[in-house]
């Protein structure tokens, strides 16, 4: 959803720039007023000129294209809801390493652990890390500490000499 909202307001920002030109306005002005770069502007100028301001709203956020498909992405979120012992590995866990291996193992492309971060936030996955606590803990136990004997270990100001 997100990467959607980016595209929106980058169409708009596009349609804004070729109100501005269309409004008469020198390419070097509409970046300043828009925050692109200049070059974007004389590049947005051009799609305007020849195809019209549809064009600009139509334009692809550019970059390289994904190496995984819609398809392959689909059977990935099923596979990490799935869950990592399902797939062989021996905890419950997934870690980014995990996901990059199994990536790498099911679709045969090599990802760096940075993309697959930012490829599972996109899927809307987000970080999680589990509490390190022992199964054992006594929680009663604990609170008892800490009413009793917690305070009469605590550090007490030092007592003003007058």
């Amino acid at each position: 959803m997100k990467a959607k909202n980016k595209f929106d307001d980058a169409a708009k920002r596009r349609v804004r720039a070729a109100r501005l030109l269309q409004a008469g306005h020198k390419p070097a002005e509409v970046a300043k007023i828009v925050g692109a770069p200049r070059q974007t502007v004389y590049r947005w100028k051009d799609v305007l000129e020849a195809d019209g301001i549809d064009a600009l709203r139509d334009m692809s956020k550019g970059g390289r294209p994904g190496l995984l498909g819609a398809e392959e992405l689909v059977r990935l979120q099923i596979a990490l809801m799935e869950g990592p012992t399902a797939h062989g590995f021996g905890t419950p866990l997934w870690t980014l390493k995990r996901v990059r291996v199994f990536i790498e193992r099911e679709f045969g492309v090599r990802y760096s652990e940075v993309h697959v971060w930012r490829l599972l936030g996109q899927m809307g996955f987000s970080s999680q890390r589990p509490e390190r606590r022992a199964l054992e803990r006594d929680e009663a136990a604990i609170e008892e500490w800490k009413k009793r004997t917690w305070p009469g270990l605590k550090k007490k100001p030092a007592e003003r000499v007058g």
